[in-house]
């Protein structure tokens, strides 16, 4: 048996059995959570990262029915992330001055392949589409495969690029059915977590599948790094 922190069992006492409720409750009682521990236990060193986790009501079997996508979140998430840009021609030096960290072509697909994985986020012109396939094995299972879903296979790389630096996140149901998404950083002040936090919902509600049967949405928690999960209205 897993053995509970000190710090754990003090969230847990303060938090019980909470019932869930609205976004800007949910992000106030995670934001003060580390005032109410003991002075004896120490709070995390580091910022923590907010997530939100939804669990639907599909049938992750049925390729009709898979949630993904991508949201610009209204105040980004806290985190300056290293992009990548499949490209050629004259869109290398376009996908350099709108921010990215690489941009090419072949040479970046041999040094992924020789294990190289120093980005956050790939992004692909159409034409590289032949250099990118092969590389489904190794960006596939990490999530960085680049997708014209989830927009990440474009020509206008000028706003893609800048898009992921401001703060825009991907997203896409597991196995369970379950939907994670970072939004942002426990430093953030409330309103700007709670503005995430909706513009997230509200977006993933508008991706019903038209083939899903029942409740939509079955449940919301809201949680942090080191911290337990927050319950929030789902309806």
């Amino acid at each position: 048996m897993a053995r509970i922190s000190k710090r754990q069992k003090a969230y847990a006492a303060k938090l019980g059995a909470s019932a869930p409720t609205d976004v800007a409750n949910a992000v106030k009682a995670l934001k003060g959570l580390d005032a109410t521990l003991p002075k004896a236990i120490k709070p995390i060193a580091f910022d923590q990262t907010v997530e939100v986790a939804v669990r639907l009501g599909i049938d992750s079997k049925q390729a009709d029915q898979l949630v993904r996508g991508s949201i610009v979140l209204p105040n980004g998430i806290g985190k300056s992330q290293r992009v990548l840009v499949f490209c050629q021609g004259s869109n290398v030096a376009v996908a350099q001055q709108a921010g990215a960290d690489f941009a090419g072509g072949k040479e970046l697909a041999d040094k992924i392949k020789e294990g190289w994985m120093e980005f956050d986020v790939a992004i692909a012109t159409p034409d590289m589409m032949g250099v990118v396939g092969p590389l489904g094995r190794v960006l596939g299972p990490r999530g960085l495969m680049p997708s014209p879903k989830a927009g990440t296979v474009t020509q206008d790389v000028a706003s893609a690029v800048k898009e992921y630096k401001a703060g825009k996140v991907e997203f896409r149901n597991d196995a369970a059915g379950i939907v994670h998404c970072v939004v942002g950083k426990l430093s953030f002040e409330e309103t700007k977590l709670t503005q995430n936090v909706e513009a997230l919902l509200h977006f993933i509600r508008g991706l019903r599948p038209n083939s899903a049967k029942g409740v939509y949405v079955r449940s919301i928690t809201l949680s942090a790094t080191h911290m337990p999960g927050i319950p929030i209205i789902a309806a």
